[in-house]
């Protein structure tokens, strides 16, 4: 992790662990289950599936190691000491996703929820690309980006240091055309601070 931003993400999710998810389960409207749903629906049992951003082993990436092969990625090594702990089932790595490098072809879909809202808004490219490439033909990729034209920001959020970067969903979908969408929709959730909209996507290779 050679990038002051994704360093500054690591440190703060490692010191916010707690706090997070106090704040996580206050959050409301979120439709994360309806989307798994979705890809759940459309994947084999059994399928390589590769989850980044984990965090501390959240329900979605329960439902994941129990359902299909899952390998979990995420920056913070506190985040990932508890979804070791909550989700033995999973094999779990600590890297940066930005720069992750695994074998082309080789999964059948890729997770990311409420994650690329960290990564520099600048290297999404090479990251879709790099997912693009992991993915079997007809793998799929769910995935919730931030929206608004967002390219740095800094401050303190939960009680920590953290970076945050988003385009918006036009430029998101213009990411993604070496995909093909199968469903795509900007969606409001309600966190303790108030509305914030995300950019959510169902994609095919």
């Amino acid at each position: 992790m050679s990038d002051s931003r994704t360093e500054l993400v690591a440190a703060g999710y490692d010191a916010m662990a707690d706090t997070w998810e106090a704040w996580s389960a206050r959050v409301t409207d979120d439709p994360r289950a309806v989307w798994l749903g979705k890809l759940v629906d459309l994947l084999p049992a059994g399928a390589d599936v590769l989850e980044l951003g984990c965090g501390n082993g959240t329900a979605e990436t329960r439902e994941l190691a129990e359902r299909f092969r899952l390998t979990a990625v995420d920056l913070s090594e506190e985040q990932l000491r508890r979804a070791r702990a909550r989700v033995p089932g999973a094999t779990f790595l600590h890297a940066d996703l930005a720069s992750l490098e695994l074998e082309p072809s080789t999964l059948d879909a890729v997770c990311a929820f409420y994650v690329f809202n960290h990564v520099p808004r600048e290297l999404l490219a090479g990251v879709l690309a790099r997912v693009h490439g992991w993915l079997r033909p007809g793998g799929l990729l769910l995935t919730v980006f931030g929206v608004g034209d967002q390219p740095d920001w800094f401050g303190e959020w939960l009680g920590v240091p953290m970076y945050f970067s988003a385009f918006g969903a036009a430029e998101n979908r213009a990411l993604l055309d070496a995909f093909e969408l199968v469903e795509d929709e900007v969606v409001e959730i309600r966190e303790p601070e108030g509305p914030v909209a995300f950019h959510w996507v169902l994609a095919r290779r």
